[in-house]
């Protein structure tokens, strides 16, 4: 399985990063991808919760979605469209952090709303309230492609290992991890938890990432770590996209699966047990 990796520095107007992002799709598409990956918020890296008011649309009327849903249905191929900012009905106003899959006839393979928000104090300077703007999911989500069962989770999911040993269980070979990871917790943690996550479980983990600086006509500017990483199921590094925006193509070899699980079974180990 042929895969490319998309990794944007977005900025906080989904127009301007629109044409980047097809242009990005048709490339790793010439290429040979078969499925092609792109980041968490693909359409708008934004801090400033006006700025989001004013540019983000509902799932039936947002333009990112329509146009790349357009594409996979020309090109023929595979998009996990990593996220999407999108607006909801909720009252609280907050908006929703999902995930498509796109089959190559243009429909919506499966949908994933983020379940994990990013509510965390990674240094007195850097704080983030996720759940300020963004509704939590509540549905883990698999999905079948190209005769593979996709596990489908966003950024912050990672942290949470029991999502994965359930996707696994539930039958994923690939787990997809498209992230904004902020560059201090991307330096400490995010090869380590990717890593860690595609051994427990015995599957490819394709995870593409937001990089750089974002321009920002609105709030402050965020940035973040890139290293769009694709690893194997034994826990091998097999691509790293570095910290410029582009394509990465890896070639997945879906047996590795099977023989990595048969090496070490510990999905078939689970025991009951009591306590704490």
């Amino acid at each position: 399985m042929r895969t490319g990796l998309i990794q944007l520095s977005s900025s906080d107007d989904p127009g301007a990063n629109l044409p980047v992002t097809r242009a990005f799709i048709r490339d790793a598409a010439s290429e040979g991808a078969d499925i092609i990956v792109t980041p968490e918020v693909t359409n708008c890296v934004s801090a400033s919760r006006s700025r989001q008011n004013e540019v983000l649309k509902t799932e039936v009327d947002d333009p990112t979605l329509a146009a790349l849903r357009e594409d996979t249905a020309d090109l023929g191929i595979w998009l996990l469209i990593g996220s999407l900012a999108l607006r909801t009905d909720d009252p609280d106003g907050r908006f929703a952090n999902r995930s498509f899959l796109i089959a190559p006839d243009g429909g919506i393979a499966a949908r994933y709303d983020k379940i994990h928000m990013f509510d965390v104090e990674v240094s007195e300077t850097e704080t983030y309230r996720e759940s300020a703007g963004y509704r939590p999911g509540t549905r883990a989500v698999v999905a079948d492609a190209l005769g593979a069962r996709l596990g489908l989770t966003v950024c912050y999911d990672v942290r949470f290992p029991y999502l994965y040993r359930a996707l696994a269980k539930a039958g994923a070979a690939i787990l997809t991890v498209p992230s904004a990871f902020s560059p201090v917790t991307g330096a400490a943690h995010w090869e380590t938890l990717l890593r860690a996550r595609a051994i427990e479980t015995g599957c490819f983990v394709l995870a593409p990432a937001q990089t750089g600086e974002h321009a920002a006509q609105k709030g402050k500017r965020r940035r973040t770590h890139g290293h769009s990483l694709a690893v194997a199921p034994w826990g091998e590094v097999l691509a790293d996209g570095g910290v410029e925006p582009g394509i990465t193509m890896v070639d997945l070899d879906m047996a590795e699966v099977e023989n990595a699980r048969k090496r070490v079974p510990s999905l078939t180990h689970d025991r009951p047990f009591e306590g704490p």
